[in-house]
């Protein structure tokens, strides 16, 4: 054929130019006589003398040549397209999930087409042989890994006769007998099954009903597997089905590619899945097991009796209160109270210090089948990465959980010097950053230990720490020394006068306090830890303990996206303490938005509960602004504590209106009356509406050189009240909310002092 193209090419200009060329002769005879001619001059397609009758032979040779050629081309084309046909037929009957109706229609109309495309195999393949499959079937034992169908390659059709047509490449066959017992999967190895590259693919007669069964009992093909190839079938009933397969040489099959229903491969191996106890979605996720965390699964269960909720805690305990580590822990006469974590509070009451015991939690693992929901703690876990938009977050162990509302509780962390940090392993580890119940325990059993401890930091945790360690100075000789950069205890919250007094009585309590002290670099020499001050006083002690405040954790900030306040730290929300729309901050980590005070961040339990009761109720729809004013307290030992509201800053001018103190003005009896060692637990804002002003004289004003010992302090910002500290006056802090609340400017301070019924015997 391809010769025949080639002549045609050369020789089929000069037919065009001669037969142009008579018909323009033609032309020009017609107009040059005004009539058509009856006899058209022949054109001259020779080389020769015209007329001698014979010179258009070669023309109508190679018009004659050309129609032969193109019968021909036809006649192969439509050859070739029954053959593509039957291999197509043969294709989909090898097909899994064929059913027999279907194979034996496809036999049928395959046979018949096969008897009508024998003579033209024949003739253009007459070196094609059917391919043997006896050697390949005396195997005992074959796999048969993942079904393939290799591309199908079509030969050209203007090869010429003498070149053989190239059909699909057969790869690596496998024959597959019907088995009655389980089969040993061996990988094939032997050459024998293997079909040349070089062999056509020689179709022979039709097939049989038994033949197609094994195919469609075959599993279904997924889309990492290829379809099933054509099936070649030999002229003897018995020959098992041939299946052409694609194993290339260079690599081994794999488990998950041999799937066979006699011969089943081992199961595919499974991702590491997540730790059992770890649930894979919660409705509602809460991120810390602190107070804030407790208060809001308390509240979302109060309003959504049927919640699963999970909290995710990095600590190894369930929620428990931070209060009594640094205050009630160090006073118990029990020696088990360090494990037990049980105490009495002031009023003689003994309670643990967890909120609830495990009995009243659900297991994690348990928390999606529980007919009524329940609260469940993941302890030891931390998240490390939220995805806001996949609303997910991924665990410190990889695992992750889903959830459709998530609260962000995670507190804060100590902060800690940076001379202590740059000081070196040696004086590290003899420092401890007190926040949880790991610190406690550490620090209650140094003290037994060692000489002498040195307490950096003059706030609440160091001055409660100061007060609690002092009482051992003269039960085991343990020197208590507490510096500060003030100049007195608490002297970035109290008054001058009133810090003053506070430091006098943390040093009747044994403490050696040092005040104005600046700590320039600390160093470890001679088995004691040298603190060295910027006024050149030298301090030595066996341990440190830094209570200079803290951090707020917002590690998550980046990865959900979340903003960071940059004046008082903490996740930014608004006053719903909504960071997004499914997502709330409560506690240490919300810089919120007070109604009445603008934006503030506040480190104390009673905010932490107040926040977290709120974020529990908006999560299930409340939709409520922190207009609440949360309170805080301090005791220093069971005879002074104070309670304080609102900004309580040092800074600010204060008005104190005191009076003598009773048996009954201490924290030891404030407990007693309200039945709880935890004062913001028992607050109601119903006590603000029943006290009245008292109706007694107003008594002389107090020096500051008498004792304080009770009063109210009211803190002022342009002649209006900010701020209220309570110095051994309990159970009156709904009246100082309600002051903050109103935000009125009052002539007589005194006259508010009143409400607080002070001058009661």
């Amino acid at each position: 054929m391809f010769k025949c193209k080639a002549v045609w090419n050369k020789l089929a200009p000069l037919a065009r130019a001669s037969s142009t060329l008579c018909l323009q002769n033609a032309r020009k005879s017609a107009l040059r006589h005004g009539r058509r001619l009856q006899m058209v001059q022949k054109a001259q397609m020779s080389s020769g003398p015209a007329g001698g009758g014979g010179e258009n032979t070669l023309y109508y040779v190679l018009i004659g040549a050309t129609c032969l050629g193109a019968g021909v081309y036809a006649y192969r084309t439509v050859s070739g397209d029954k053959e593509r046909y039957n291999e197509r037929m043969l294709e989909i009957a090898s097909r899994p999930k064929q059913g027999p109706q279907a194979a034996e229609a496809v036999a049928e109309v395959v046979s018949e087409s096969k008897e009508d495309a024998a003579p033209l195999e024949t003739i253009h393949e007459p070196s094609s042989e059917p391919i043997k499959s006896e050697p390949a079937a005396e195997e005992p034992t074959l796999t048969e890994p993942t079904v393939e169908e290799p591309l199908v390659i079509e030969a050209d059709v203007e090869s010429t006769e003498s070149d053989p047509v190239a059909e699909a490449p057969v790869t690596e066959p496998i024959v597959e007998e019907p088995v009655t017992e389980p089969v040993v999967e061996e990988p094939v190895t032997e050459p024998i099954v293997e079909a040349s590259l070089l062999e056509p693919f020689v179709e022979l007669p039709a097939v049989e009903a038994s033949v197609t069964e094994p195919a469609a009992e075959a599993p279904a093909v997924t889309q990492s597997e290829e379809p099933l190839a054509p099936v070649v079938e030999s002229d003897t009933e018995s020959t098992p089905v041939i299946i052409a397969e694609h194993v290339p040489e260079t690599s081994s099959i794999s488990e998950s590619d041999a799937v066979s229903k006699e011969a089943p491969a081992a199961e595919p191996v499974e991702p590491t899945a997540a730790p059992s106890d770890v649930p894979d979605h919660a409705p509602y996720l809460l991120i810390g097991g602190g107070t804030a965390s407790f208060a809001a699964a308390r509240s979302i269960r109060a309003r959504d009796p049927g919640a699963r909720v999970l909290v995710v805690t990095e600590e190894a305990d369930l929620p428990y209160m931070r209060p009594p580590l640094s205050k009630e822990l160090w006073f118990s006469d029990d020696p088990k109270a360090i494990e037990t974590l049980r105490f009495k509070q002031w009023n003689g009451k003994e309670r643990s210090i967890y909120f609830q015991p495990p009995s009243f939690y659900v297991s994690p693992a348990d928390l999606a089948k529980v007919e009524n929901g329940g609260v469940a703690v993941l302890t030891g876990r931390k998240v490390v990465h939220m995805d806001v938009r996949g609303n997910k977050v991924k665990l410190s162990d990889g695992s992750e959980i889903s959830y459709e509302k998530c609260l962000i509780a995670t507190g804060g962390v100590p902060r800690n010097l940076q001379v202590i940090d740059r000081a070196g392993e040696d004086v590290a580890k003899r420092t401890t950053l007190f926040r949880k119940i790991e610190d406690f325990r550490s620090l209650e059993k140094t003290s037994r230990e060692v000489k002498s401890i040195t307490i950096i930091g003059g706030g609440f945790l160091g001055s409660e720490l100061a007060c609690a360690l002092g009482r051992r100075t003269t039960d085991i000789g343990l020197e208590v020394i507490q510096m500060f950069p003030e100049k007195g205890n608490m002297g970035k919250v109290l008054p001058e006068y009133l810090s003053n007094w506070t430091t006098e009585k943390v040093r009747k309590e044994g403490v050696s306090v040092i005040t104005d002290a600046v700590v320039k670099n600390v160093n470890y020499k001679n088995d004691k830890l040298e603190i060295k001050l910027k006024d050149g006083r030298l301090i030595k002690t066996d341990h440190i303990v830094a209570a200079v405040g803290l951090e707020p954790s917002v590690e998550l900030a980046k990865s959900a996206g979340l903003e960071v306040d940059s004046d008082f730290g903490g996740y930014r929300v608004n006053a719903e303490l909504q960071a997004r729309s499914n997502i709330w901050v409560a506690g240490d980590a919300a810089c919120f938005y007070d109604i009445k005070l603008g934006r503030r961040r506040v480190e104390h339990h009673d905010h932490a509960v107040v926040s977290g009761r709120l974020a529990g109720e908006n999560m299930t729809g409340a939709s409520k602004p922190y207009w609440h004013q949360s309170m805080f307290w301090s005791d220093l030992g069971p005879d002074v504590g104070y309670e304080a509201i609102g900004i309580v800053d040092s800074s600010l001018p204060t008005v104190g209106v005191f009076a003598k103190a009773t048996a009954k003005d201490t924290p030891k009896a404030a407990t007693e009356q309200s039945g709880t060692g935890i004062r913001s637990e028992s607050e109601t804002e119903a006590v603000a509406g029943t006290l009245k002003a008292e109706t007694t004289a107003t008594p002389p004003p107090i020096h500051q050189k008498e004792d304080f010992g009770k009063g109210v302090i009211f803190y002022l910002r342009d002649q209006v009240v900010v701020g209220v500290v309570l110095w051994n006056v309990f159970n009156r802090m709904p009246i100082a909310r309600k002051i903050i609340k109103d935000g009125e400017q009052h002539a007589d301070l005194n006259e508010v002092a009143k409400l607080f019924n002070i001058h009661e015997d």
